[in-house]
């Protein structure tokens, strides 16, 4: 039996412990608002993960992957708001989502079976906003998700009959509920990573590559490229879903505009900027378009002042031409991705 090197141990122990540090030293350094950042960043690693199955593993393009996300943050929002005046358990809710996104998913990949490359990513676009469409407009003639005006109450995140909204007092010091929710996100995230290494060894993620390669070779190998094609996108699916329902019981609120293809777009930026393929790699990726966006946001009105004396180019939109000349630069300099796999790497390297 193979034994495990200490200095890996060493480096698991220490990135344990770094994470469970980082929200308290990221609160007392930049205050409240940035440990919020770093939730809504390890909901963007889920669904970057979630569509990596799809896109990385398989070689699916999918542009419509934002609509299980949908699907779990709707679920959650009416089965735990006075919108059908149910209240039920986060433990309840969460399988209900990711089960019925799990289920679109499919019902998204039966149709698309023989498609691919562009004609494939039309139609997952189509998918998306559809389901946005979908959402947006069912409040009548029987008012279901309160169309665009959103649903709001909805329940916190409870554990244990208490509410996470409510935070916790360390050390005679309270903290918010944005540390309770860290937690929490991040043994979601733990979980769907373990999946997701477990998926990438096994014979069903060999598959996926073997059709990512070349999906007749795989047919003409015994690959039942119609069922492990479903799976991919049912199993990407559950992870949105997954990301959706807690997305909704941190935010307390959930309307198709959170919903629309910009964030398909940037999902699968994450994926590719990462490395395809490549779980750190999308880790990766996911936490720096999540995270650099919004230092490029603090920090362009300040500069302005110190140059110009007034703000002359509105930082939103500044920030986005820096994040697009920022994605051009990685994908000539680095085209398999910042933290390729050596497989992807390989790959790109016998092309050129």
């Amino acid at each position: 039996m193979k034994t495990v090197p200490i200095r890996i141990w060493l480096s698991y122990a220490t990135l344990a412990v770094g994470l469970a540090l980082l929200p308290f030293l990221v609160g007392f350094t930049a205050g409240n608002a940035w440990v919020r950042i770093l939730d809504f960043a390890l909901l963007y690693v889920m669904l970057a993960l979630g569509l990596n199955i799809v896109v990385g593993f398989a070689g699916l393009l999918d542009l419509g992957y934002i609509a299980f996300y949908a699907v779990g943050a709707y679920v959650y929002a009416l089965l735990a708001s006075e919108q059908f005046g149910l209240h039920l358990p986060v433990w309840i809710i969460l399988p209900l989502g990711a089960l019925l996104a799990c289920f679109f998913g499919a019902l998204l990949g039966a149709p698309t079976l023989k498609l691919r490359g562009d004609y494939l990513a039309i139609v997952t676009l189509g998918f998306g906003e559809i389901v946005r469409l979908f959402l947006n407009n069912l409040d009548r003639p029987v008012n279901v998700t309160n169309g665009p005006q959103g649903i709001n109450l909805i329940d916190p995140v409870s554990m244990a009959g208490h509410s996470l909204n409510q935070g916790f007092d360390l050390f005679g010091t309270h903290f918010g509920g944005v540390f309770g929710y860290y937690y929490l996100f991040l043994l979601a995230l733990l979980a769907v990573i373990f999946i997701c290494v477990r998926l990438e060894n096994s014979r069903i993620g060999r598959a996926w590559v073997a059709i990512r390669e070349d999906e007749i070779a795989a047919q003409a190998m015994g690959i039942n490229t119609r069922n492990i094609k479903l799976l991919a996108f049912a199993m990407g699916a559950s992870f949105g879903g997954v990301a959706g329902g807690l997305f909704a019981g941190f935010q307390g609120f959930v309307s198709p505009e959170s919903f629309t293809l910009m964030e398909s777009v940037m999902v699968l930026c994450m994926v590719v900027l990462g490395g395809m393929g490549h779980i750190p790699g999308v880790i990766l990726g996911a936490v720096l378009l999540t995270i650099t966006p919004e230092l490029l946001r603090e920090g362009i009105t300040p500069l302005q002042y110190q140059i110009f004396g007034r703000v002359v180019v509105d930082p939103e939109n500044f920030r986005m031409v820096l994040f697009g000349l920022a994605l051009i630069l990685v994908m000539l300099l680095r085209p398999a991705g910042i933290w390729p796999s050596k497989r992807r790497k390989q790959e790109l390297d016998v092309h050129e």
